[in-house]
């Protein structure tokens, strides 16, 4: 589909949902809201593959959160609503990373992003075709790009925290987020908001108010009838974002202004959700979904000077600030069918989806072309896909004397992917004329003629579980899931877990799990070169240098290896009580990850002869590559707890804890063990090993309060984050980002006729991370003053964010 079909189906889809007023009111779920004094009866079905309990009878700990405690936020990006009510996950909002800036990360209890699965209706979502090669939390990593899911399209998540490998698959090391989708037959609702940041900006060298990244959010939902007995739900939301700039002063300009744009991207973006299912008959039901998502993202790299290497006075007489163009489209479809076979519940699904993310470099130039550079390039394509079949069967088998029958889940599921990589515009990549100047766009450089991709692989997976309620206190789930790769061969992955009841208030639960992550495509095929001339031998000539394949010959003479897949052991240990409205969970857990798989340092020509001697056969001048770099061991804790208070006069409270404690520790570093090279470079530098370990809050605590009396809604929230690291190559230079608690308000009145109004203030009192010290930002080159604050803040470093919203359902 098209960008500009996209956009019109989004808004015909807005225009439907505005229109369609059936007298009836629909919430899209089917789930009733408990009276104060009763607990919750959510089922939950993530991480139970053979039996549905509910949120506090679960073996392993399940957070629920709701599509409407998602929707009270001011944010309208899924990921970042997302980790301000779920305890251990987080979103930083990365700058000055490339394509990093355009499609960030999540990532969960401190892991990388891409060792937690995300789901969709039970079914894997794909993964975005970016790879996080810069310095950023989840640097190597290829994650699921959650924002590309509108939040109005769904219903709830549950987000499970502990190892599911054995029933899953590849990528639940850390967890699961699995969404799920709104289902209706009736109704529509339609979603108007608009806010800007409203902020001082305190950078070490300078101070100024800043009202930028102004963002108009229009979503919208409407259920219709499929028969008598089926539904249709589509949802569509589209987000215009402006950009923000925090960056500071730059001295080496006169008079010192802010020249850099170091903050969020520009944003527009347009996504529609189908959704719908229709019993066949008594026995069978036909369900599907699809979605295409379209975004546009505009990111600033560095400011390049007037006098700067990388600049053309010609072109650009008073220096330029190039521009990042990402383009990422996002699509997936899943068709499937689920009835009963003789005594065996069944459910068969074949999925689709994929990402394709175009790169463009925007008012730039080539040094090397000199005067006759283009201004504009294309840099290339990266893009992903997979298919994914699933056959899952289930039955209950009586034992004689247990309290339940015991239930068989067998299952299969088989995947193709695909990753390829597109060259650019020559332009885009290459070495001009003057050889005295660097090539390539400045900026963001395109993938060359060498660096094209196009490989797939394909897996099988087979998995069974059982699980049982022995006795009324005691109940336990276990499973076993073999793999099988074509590029690495096999895996095994097993789990269990128990839960046992002391007393109808409390319970003891806990779990051991041994889980593994494959090396993504794009670990083992991304490759990204710039052409150098090499002048130290009499005549020059053009080298390469950058990312390399693991299995290529460059990394292969310098004793890389194919890559293995990340394993894991995970334990948990936890409780949970609840009286009446007052509930409360505690888990500890323990995860140990061998062969992590980590993007080494630069291994360069000039370290030594004999790694001058192996690159010259190549034409390269330094290398970097994936490896199985480190074993760690991560351990921590969560705590959620909840208390309803129903008062006569006034009105409900809810209120809310979550802490998380996270800390994780590099066991071992791992050497090329097939390297000729002795000495051995350093492959995992100090910058490297923090933020493996450092890069994510040890602590995180959130409190909520929730009032509702009539007509009016009142959200309060105070989330703390602990210190994080922005680490350089010695202590001394490393930038905190400090511990800071932010405080989100928001207040709605809801009308007789179905319209709420909503006021709001995310970071109200418009807290930031501690400055960088002037010393530390950059003082020279390119992007002077630009990195005022910590990259790896774990809450951004945007101010404070004040919207309003108007709502009508039907």
């Amino acid at each position: 589909m098209s960008t500009s079909r996209l956009y019109l189906t989004t808004a015909l889809v807005l225009s439907l949902s505005a229109g369609f007023a059936p007298a009836a009111f629909a919430q899209g779920s089917a789930q009733a809201t408990p009276a104060a004094d009763e607990q919750p009866t959510e089922v939950v079905v993530t991480g139970q593959r053979a039996s549905r309990r509910s949120r506090l009878d679960t073996l392993a700990p399940v957070d629920v959160v709701t599509a409407q405690s998602l929707q009270t936020q001011g944010s309208t990006e899924l990921a970042q609503g997302l980790s301000r009510v779920a305890p251990s996950l987080n979103f930083p909002r990365p700058a000055g990373v490339d394509g990093t800036d355009n499609v960030r990360p999540a990532s969960l209890r401190g892991l990388s992003p891409d060792q937690t699965l995300v789901l969709v209706d039970g079914k894997r979502r794909h993964t975005s075709a970016l790879v996080n090669v810069n310095g950023s939390t989840g640097r190597g990593s290829s994650a699921v790009d959650l924002n590309a899911i509108p939040e109005i399209a769904l219903d709830r998540l549950e987000v499970l925290r502990d190892g599911a490998s054995a029933q899953y698959g590849s990528d639940a090391i850390a967890g699961v987020i699995n969404l799920h989708l709104r289902e209706a037959d009736h109704g529509a609702g339609v979603s108007v908001s608009y806010g800007e940041y409203d902020t001082d900006v305190d950078p070490a060298n300078s101070s100024r108010h800043a009202s930028d990244g102004a963002t108009t959010n229009v979503s919208g939902w409407v259920g219709l009838p499929l028969g008598s007995d089926g539904f249709l739900t589509i949802s569509a939301e589209t987000r215009h974002r402006a950009p923000t700039s925090r960056g500071d002063i730059d001295a080496l300009v006169s008079p010192a202004v802010v020249t850099s744009r170091y903050g969020d991207p520009a944003q527009l973006s347009a996504s529609v959700f189908i959704n719908a299912g229709k019993p066949l008959n008594d026995n069978w039901t036909l369900y599907g979904n699809a979605s295409v998502s379209d975004l546009n993202s505009k990111s600033a790299a560095f400011f390049r000077h007037t006098n700067a290497s990388g600049n053309i006075p010609e072109i650009y007489p008073f220096g330029f600030l190039p521009i990042i163009n990402a383009q990422s489209k996002d699509y997936s479809a899943t068709v499937g069918a689920r009835g009963n076979i003789g005594e065996w519940t069944s459910d068969f699904s074949l999925s689709a989806g994929g990402n394709k993310l175009d790169y463009y470099t925007l008012n730039s130039v080539n040094p090397s072309y000199g005067a006759a550079s283009p201004r504009d390039f294309y840099d290339g394509q990266m893009k992903y896909d997979q298919t994914v079949f699933n056959a899952d069967i289930s039955r209950p088998f009586a034992v004689s004397g247990w309290a339940s029958p015991l239930t068989l889940a067998l299952g299969l599921e088989a995947r193709q992917e695909k990753y390829a990589i597109k060259a650019g515009d020559v332009a885009s990549y290459a070495l001009g004329s003057d050889t005295t100047k660097s090539a390539g766009a400045q900026g963001f450089s395109g993938f060359q003629p060498s660096n094209v991709v196009d490989v797939d692989r394909n897996n099988v997976g087979v998995y069974a579980d059982v699980a049982a309620d022995i006795t009324d206190r005691f109940s336990f789930d276990a499973a076993i899931r073999a793999e099988n790769y074509s590029d690495f061969g096999d895996n095994v992955s097993g789990k269990l877990a128990a839960r046992y009841k002391l007393t109808d208030q409390f319970a003891l639960r806990g779990s051991v799990s041994t889980g593994f992550r494959a090396p993504s495509l794009a670990q083992q095929y991304f490759t990204s070169t710039a052409s150098v001339l090499d002048t130290s031998g009499s005549v020059g000539k053009i080298v390469e240098t950058g990312t390399f394949p693991a299995t290529s010959a460059v990394a292969t003479a310098l004793g890389a290896e194919p890559l293995n897949p990340e394993k894991s052991t995970s334990y948990t240990l936890g409780g949970v009580w609840h009286s009446g409205p007052f509930e409360v969970t505690l888990d500890a857990y323990s995860i140990k990850i061998e062969d992590r798989i980590l993007l080494s340092e630069n291994i360069s020509r000039t370290f030594s002869t004999q790694v001058a001697d192996l690159l010259a056969p190549y034409g390269v001048s330094a290398a970097r590559f994936f490896i199985n770099g480190a074993d760690t061991t991560t351990n921590g804790v969560d705590l959620v707890a909840n208390y309803r208070l129903p008062t006569e006069r006034l009105g409900r409270f809810n209120f809310s804890l979550a802490y998380n404690h996270n800390e994780t520790e590099i066991d071992r570093l791992n050497p090329l063990n097939n390297s000729p090279l002795d000495p051995q470079p350093v492959l995992f530098a100090r910058v490297r090993q923090v933020i493996l370990t450092n890069s994510s809050p040890e602590d995180k605590a959130t409190v909520g309060v929730d009032w509702n009396a009539g007509n009016w809604t009142v959200n309060g929230r105070a989330t703390y984050y602990g210190d994080v690291i922005d680490p350089a190559s010695v202590q001394a230079n490393d930038i905190h980002s400090g511990d800071h608690t932010l405080v989100d308000l928001s207040a709605s009145y809801r009308f007789g006729t179905g319209t709420t109004v909503t006021l709001g203030a995310d970071n109200l009192f418009d807290e930031y991370p501690d400055a960088t010290p002037a010393n530390l930002n950059i003082t020279s080159g390119n992007g002077v003053g630009a990195l005022s604050f910590t990259r790896f803040s774990p809450f951004g470093f945007n101010g404070r964010y004040i919207y309003a919203k108007l709502s009508q359902s039907w």
